[in-house]
């Protein structure tokens, strides 16, 4: 039987701001966005009520509309350096970019893009429903290359929903989402009840593998692999880095165990984001608020989120409304690449003297240009989710 660390947490940090969020090496970046846009406008120009100011980031408003003035988001802006991973949950988002790559994608989709030595792209969120809101939930993550990788040629990936493995708990209370890592894949489960049935001996044994595979800096052996693959040259792509994404959900009375990480000396850290204002159980400490945990990776820890007097059935005889809303957590996780980091606007190299000629060759050659029609760039309303790579496009499978 495994032991369960009543010590698994390292260090608890407040989220003061909608903002970014604290983040580990390998990653630079991270931010929940969450945003309550209303129904389109019947005249399909899928455009907010009324203009941005370019700059709208009022965590106050029910929506921001970030740097977009008709339509919300983030219009044709540059990169390099790094990767960018855009995990959604809901909504639909349109990429453009300078390679001649795009895409429309949400509800589940992950977008990754490798910006390497330089890439323009943008980020748009159009107001396709004219029936019903088209509330937006995702996480924008930034990844860092190592020094080695900085200037190899961007590149694009496409997660759709339905190729993402998800996992559910037995009484249907835990849910995760493998956005990408191999963690909580489909036959993790019946790994877990075959390890619990095995004899003492043999478990030891297999640990004094693992351990000593680990001190060799070699990846352990595991179940099932995550079927997506990220961009080339990405940190994620070698498994010895053990990046992993996972989005969990855990409704009042349901509780998981969150597994010790495959190879040792990760950085990993979970972001409470919703459900705050109820306490939840994390390595037997109660947890509230928003705030990102520091964990130690080499132990399995217990989430779990208790029933209270808020999840209690009402007087009525029905569930209070807030016994139906999950408490959830993003999960960043991978090797630390430990490398100086020089970071200003949108690009991040190890020094500031590249800094300074991302600057430069940006202003003289607009990394390839901007061959799009708009710097809001979106597609037709009617168009499904698809992506463009290299110039032949793809589509979600049914």
């Amino acid at each position: 039987m495994q032991h369960i660390s009543s010590s698994a947490i390292l260090r608890i940090k407040p989220i003061l701001s909608a903002g970014p969020m604290p983040t580990p090496d390998p990653f630079l970046f991270c931010v929940y966005h969450k945003d309550a846009y209303p129904e389109g406008p019947i005249h399909k120009t899928m455009e907010a009520p009324y203009p941005g100011n370019g700059h709208d980031f009022d965590p106050e408003k029910p929506y921001r509309m970030y740097h977009g003035i008709r339509i919300p988001g983030f219009p044709q802006h540059p990169h390099r350096g790094f990767e960018t991973i855009t995990a959604t949950i809901e909504g639909i988002i349109d990429h453009a970019d300078s390679v001649g790559n795009a895409g429309r994608y949400g509800k589940g989709d992950v977008q990754w893009m490798t910006a390497g030595k330089g890439v323009v792209h943008g980020e748009m969120f159009p107001l396709v429903n004219i029936d019903e809101p088209n509330h937006t939930r995702f996480f924008q993550i930034w990844l860092n290359l190592p020094k080695k990788n900085k200037m190899v040629e961007p590149s694009f990936a496409m997660f759709w929903a339905n190729d993402i493995p998800k996992y559910q708990s037995d009484d249907g209370k835990v849910k995760v989402t493998s956005w990408f890592g191999d963690y909580f894949l489909p036959n993790d489960k019946e790994q877990e009840e075959e390890e619990e049935e095995e004899e003492e001996e043999e478990e030891e044994e297999e640990e004094e593998e693992e351990e000593e595979a680990n001190s060799k800096g070699e990846c352990n052996t595991v179940a099932a692999k995550n079927p997506n693959v990220p961009p080339p040259n990405s940190w994620a792509s070698d498994p010895l880095n053990d990046v992993a994404v996972l989005h969990i959900s855990i409704l009042p009375g349901g509780s998981m165990v969150l597994p010790p990480s495959i190879v040792k000396g990760v950085n990993r850290s979970l972001y409470l984001v919703e459900r705050i204002d109820d306490d939840v159980i994390v390595g037997g400490q109660p947890i509230q608020g928003k705030v990102v945990l520091d964990m130690d990776p080499d132990h399995p820890v217990e989430i779990s989120v208790p029933l209270s007097s808020s999840s209690s059935p009402d007087t009525k005889g029905g569930s209070s409304s807030s016994s139906e809303k999950p408490c959830e957590f993003l999960m960043l996780q991978g090797r630390p690449i430990q490398e100086a980091v020089a970071q200003h606007g949108p690009f991040v190299m190890n020094t500031w003297a590249e800094i300074a000629q991302a600057f430069d060759d940006y202003s003289r050659t607009k990394f390839g240009g901007w061959p799009w029609p708009s710097d809001e760039m979106v597609f037709p309303q009617e168009k499904t989710r698809f992506a463009l790579l290299n110039g032949s496009e793809t589509f979600p499978s049914t």
